[in-house]
């Protein structure tokens, strides 16, 4: 009975020696997961920094585009303003060329009308 008594110590003997280095397999797998865990933490804040370097980014261009828009919009109405500032100057020399065609007929009139009163003297 001794024999047997000293069988199961040793067989639970072999079994804690298992179990501690399953314990000790354990620890080692715990800490590589915590400097996985530290790693991704460090990875997060850098994303997190970059995601608000982003951010600041886009709300420049988001401000850079509405201030060009404005512009834009501004240019568009200067445009319109100036083709009927341009349609009302082509009118005006329409009618100054017009003008100018009848003081050349009329000149003409007046040149041929001179030379009609010298030859009667």
């Amino acid at each position: 009975m001794d024999k047997e008594i000293l069988e199961i110590l040793k067989a639970m003997q072999q079994d804690m020696k298992s179990m501690k280095q399953d314990m000790s397999s354990m620890k080692q797998n715990m800490s590589s997961v915590e400097q996985d865990i530290n790693s991704m933490k460090l990875d997060i804040s850098s994303m997190k920094q970059d995601i608000a370097s982003i951010k600041s980014t886009q709300k420049e261009h988001t401000q850079l585009l509405s201030a060009l828009e404005h512009k834009t919009n501004v240019i568009s109405a200067e445009q319109e303003n100036l083709k009927h500032e341009v349609a009302e100057i082509k009118g005006e020399v329409k009618g100054i060329r017009k003008d100018l065609s009848n003081v050349e007929l009329i000149t003409a009139s007046n040149w041929s009308d001179i030379v009609k009163l010298k030859a009667i003297k």
